[in-house]
C-alpha cells in the first residue's frame, strides 16, 4: 500500500482532516456517528409536534426538516422560525436528534412552524456555499406567501406576517446573513420580524486556520463590523443569547455592540445563561439553564 495516501495535509480535530490526494475524512460526529443519530419524521406522542422532510433544491440536493406544533382547531396559522444549525460550518444537521429534539422543544414551547435548513458542508463545499444555500432556501421559503408555494404544510399553516430567523453557533452566523441579505435586497413575501442568535459564532482578531481552509474568500459575512449593509438588516428586533464559559461570549457581546453602532433602527436584547458554556442547551438539554433561555426565545418571539 502507498503510504502516501495516508498523508494529511490539514488536521482539524474535532472536525475531519485532508488528505494529500485530496480525500477528506471527518472524525466521529459529536452530533451523531453517521446514520445512527438520525430521527426520522412522523408525529411525537409526547409533543404532538409533526415533522416532514422536504426538498428545497433538487439542483444542490438541499433540502429541511419541517416542525409543526400541535393542532387544535380549524385553519391554524402559527408564526414561522427559519432556522439554521450550528456545527462549525462543517458538521451537524436538522435530522440529527440533537438538533431534532431542541427544535420540537422550540415549535412545542413557542408554538411556532420551524423549518430547518440542511445546508451544504464545508470544507466539502467551501464557504460560504453554506450561507447560499441558507438564502436559496429562504427564497424558497418566501414563494409560499401568497399560499401558493410547493409545500402544503407551508401554505397552510404558516402566518408570514409573522417570521424569524434563528440559529445557534455557525448557524447564529448564517442566520445573520440571511437577514442581512433580506434587507439588502428587500425581500417580497414574509414579514422578518426579528433573529436569534444564539452562542453566535463570528470572526475574531485572532487566526483561525480551520476557517481559512473552509473559506479561502473570507470576506464580511464573518465580521458585521465592516459589511455596509449592516444598517439594512431586515426586522425591528435581534436577541442575542451567550454563555458565561463560552469561548464566543466575548463576540456575542461585540456583535451586539456593533449592530446598535450600524445606524439599523431596531432593538437589540441580550441575554446570558450563567456558568454555561457553548452549546450547552444541545450537549446537556436537561441542564436547567435551558428552561429560562428557553423562555427567553419563546418571550421574545411572542412579545409584540
Amino acid at each position: 500500500m502507498d503510504s502516501s495516501n495516508n498523508e494529511t495535509t490539514h488536521e482539524f480535530p474535532p472536525y475531519f482532516k485532508v488528505y494529500k490526494d485530496g480525500r477528506i475524512e471527518r472524525y466521529p460526529d459529536r452530533f451523531g456517528n453517521g446514520g445512527q443519530d438520525l430521527v426520522p419524521t412522523g408525529l411525537d406522542s409526547k409533543t404532538g409536534v409533526q415533522t416532514k422532510d422536504v426538498v428545497v433544491s433538487p439542483e444542490s440536493g438541499v433540502s429541511a426538516r419541517l416542525f409543526i406544533p400541535k393542532i387544535n382547531g380549524p385553519d391554524p396559522k402559527f408564526p414561522l422560525v427559519v432556522h439554521y444549525h450550528g456545527g462549525a460550518f462543517c458538521t451537524g444537521s436538522p435530522f440529527k436528534k440533537i438538533f431534532h429534539d431542541f427544535l420540537v422543544s422550540l415549535a412545542l414551547e413557542a408554538n411556532v412552524v420551524v423549518i430547518s435548513v440542511d445546508y451544504r458542508l464545508a470544507p466539502d463545499h467551501a464557504l460560504p456555499v453554506a450561507h447560499e444555500d441558507s438564502w436559496a432556501a429562504m427564497q424558497w421559503i418566501s414563494a409560499h406567501s401568497n399560499g401558493q408555494g410547493p409545500e402544503p404544510w407551508l401554505n397552510q399553516y404558516v402566518d408570514f406576517g409573522r417570521v424569524f430567523v434563528a440559529g445557534e453557533s455557525a448557524g447564529a452566523n448564517i442566520a445573520h446573513y440571511v437577514a442581512v441579505q433580506a434587507g439588502a435586497t428587500g425581500l417580497a413575501g414574509p414579514n422578518v420580524i426579528g433573529s436569534i442568535l444564539v452562542h453566535p459564532y463570528f470572526g475574531g482578531k485572532e487566526p483561525d486556520k480551520m476557517i481559512d481552509y473552509m473559506y479561502p474568500t473570507k470576506d464580511r459575512i464573518l465580521y458585521p463590523e465592516v459589511d455596509p449593509n449592516l444598517s439594512k438588516m431586515v426586522g425591528k428586533k435581534v436577541l442575542v443569547c451567550v454563555a458565561e464559559k463560552d469561548w464566543l461570549k466575548d463576540r456575542g457581546v461585540g456583535y451586539c455592540e456593533t449592530l446598535k453602532k450600524s445606524g439599523w433602527n431596531g432593538s437589540v436584547g441580550y441575554f446570558e445563561s450563567e456558568e454555561e458554556g457553548h452549546g450547552f442547551f444541545l450537549w446537556n438539554p436537561s441542564s436547567d439553564k435551558v428552561v429560562p433561555l428557553m423562555k427567553a426565545m419563546v418571550d421574545f418571539i411572542n412579545q409584540n
